[in-house]
């Protein structure tokens, strides 16, 4: 937001000065402070890149760094991602929660959160990377840093979420502010699974023979698998690990103090008039909303769908497909191709509607989901596959937080004595995903060690390919299904939206001109 758009104070103030002549000055006066300028929403989205370079090379690379560079036993890894996404889902509502009860200071409400928590935040990260020099003890260090990590990216994320609520009272302007933010995001992604997959990419982990049985199974693949430099040392792929992670934590940083600098959290968007209630009472308050809870099922399943592909993408590349060299690559095209698409999906959402664009979007991974299973390895076809899903990925991406501050517009028309639970509304969203994710990535690594995963293998039992396709493919595609039956339910449709827009404006025109009437009639007592 431009730093000339002021709080609540200056905007009583200069009503009292200009005095409204007639009732429509006052609301084009309210339509000016509720615009956004271009840098503003810049500004603003940069603040969603951290999360997303984070949660790509976490959700992307975490699972096999474990596996085949750290050498941690497939069941304790199943049990570092899941407690640890575990952990984060329960800190996003209590963050939240603690996040509504903040008072307001100079620099805002939401921006002592997020500047707070960025320097612990990246710290915790690059240790996430760090093979320790203890074997007894290696668990604990990954699951104490996972969990800090999680823990102080919340407190980073769920205020910049709920900032949405903040910048603007229009919801053109929201709707506007979140397609930068999304695309940021999406660009994120791809800078993160770049710099992640291009770094550790030039010191692919050696694999190891695991029998003639199995290193024959890899000759079916054809020219194009490939298999890891075998001069590259397990030394030297820590170690490219390590880079990447700092590189990763320095635009952490830089994203923090943009977001900081160019970012103004506007008071009177959101007046608080409820007395401060419980924890239970605000969990309460929120799911009771059916809109919202319809919202979130819907996409609970919908994102687990997502989450299994991505956290066993770079698995099933390297394994079944048998491009373990070229993986990184792949998984590249998938983000660029989501980046390119946001602004398409954008438009689409405005032409067609928000619940038409959640069909689309995400039905059309499907036809692609089969195809990377049914047809024979090949790395042409799988780039082309890859750039055809992340199509997908970018309406999963966008739909969420576009859709998100609609609910919330929706619970003020329905209840408008309750105010100033935005955190709430957000911070259970993202509970709801980020335990999608942990349950997702604890069920699938554990599948893998049922199947009989051998760590830093060339090529894996059938059961291990067999698990992989169904991880990839028949899973996702049946959660999606669900996700899409629930979304028949959501009841907030294009002309319920706009009455709400209407409604609220009201509100908030009849609040302006209630403070400037009181304002003069003290004015003229004294």
């Amino acid at each position: 937001m431009a730093r000339g758009e002021g709080g609540e104070q200056s905007s009583n103030a200069s009503l009292l000065h200009k005095g409204p002549s007639n009732g429509v000055k006052p609301v084009a006066k309210h339509e000016k402070r509720g615009h956004l300028s271009v840098c503003s929403k810049l500004c603003y989205a940069i603040g969603g890149a951290p999360y997303q370079i984070t949660g790509c090379a976490l959700g992307f690379f975490l699972q096999i760094y474990l596996l085949d560079v750290a050498l941690v036993d497939p069941f304790y890894a199943s049990i570092i991602l899941f407690v640890g996404r575990a952990w984060d889902a329960i800190t996003d509502p209590t963050v939240g929660f603690l996040v509504s009860r903040s008072p307001w200071t100079r620099f805002g409400k939401m921006m002592p959160w997020i500047v707070l928590s960025t320097p612990l935040a990246v710290v915790c990260y690059f240790l996430i990377w760090y093979v320790p020099p203890i074997d007894q003890g290696k668990i604990i260090w990954y699951l104490m840093f996972y969990c800090l990590f999680q823990t102080l990216q919340t407190c980073f994320h769920v205020p910049y979420s709920a900032l949405t609520m903040f910048i603007s009272s229009e919801q053109k302007e929201r709707d506007s502010a979140t397609a930068y933010r999304m695309t940021v995001e999406v660009l994120g992604a791809v800078i993160g699974t770049g710099i992640q997959g291009q770094i550790v990419g030039l010191a692919n982990a050696p694999c190891i023979p695991v029998g003639d049985a199995l290193n024959s199974s890899s000759q079916d693949f054809g020219p194009e698998v490939n298999i890891s430099q075998r001069h590259i040392s397990l030394e030297h792929t820590r170690q490219a690990y390590m880079i990447a992670s700092g590189v990763i934590s320095a635009i952490y940083i830089l994203c923090a103090v943009t977001v900081f600098c160019g970012v103004k959290e506007r008071k009177e968007t959101t007046r608080v008039r409820t007395e401060p209630m419980s924890f239970f009472q605000g969990i309460r308050l929120v799911m009771g909303h059916g809109p919202y809870a319809k919202l979130v099922m819907g996409f609970l399943f919908t994102s687990l769908a997502f989450m299994l592909l991505e956290g066993n993408f770079a698995l099933f590349c390297c394994y079944t497909l048998g491009f373990r060299d070229d993986f990184q690559n792949i998984l590249l095209v998938i983000m660029f191709s989501a980046a390119l698409t946001i602004p398409f999906w954008q438009w689409f959402l405005i032409r067609f509607g928000k619940k038409t664009a959640v069909y689309c979007g995400t039905t059309s991974a499907i036809p692609f989901l089969i195809l990377v299973i049914l047809l024979k390895s090949n790395l042409i076809v799988t780039y082309i596959i890859s750039f055809a899903t992340g199509v997908s990925i970018a309406a999963a991406f966008l739909l969420p937080w576009s859709m998100l501050p609609d609910v919330v517009d929706d619970f003020k028309v329905h209840n408008p004595e309750a105010q100033g639970h935005e955190a709430i509304f957000y911070s259970f969203y993202v509970f709801f995903t980020k335990f999608a994710s942990g349950v997702s990535l604890g069920i699938s690594t554990l599948s893998l060690d049922f199947a009989g995963y051998v760590t830093r293998g060339c090529s894996q039992p059938v059961e291990v390919d067999i698990t992989l396709k169904v991880l990839v493919s028949a899973a996702p595609i049946f959660l999606i299904i669900i996700g899409l039956i629930i979304f028949i339910t959501y009841p907030i449709n294009e002309e319920r939206r706009q009455g709400n827009r209407k409604l609220l404006n009201e509100q908030r025109e009849n609040e302006l001109d209630s403070e400037t009437d009181s304002t003069e009639t003290d004015g003229s007592v004294v």
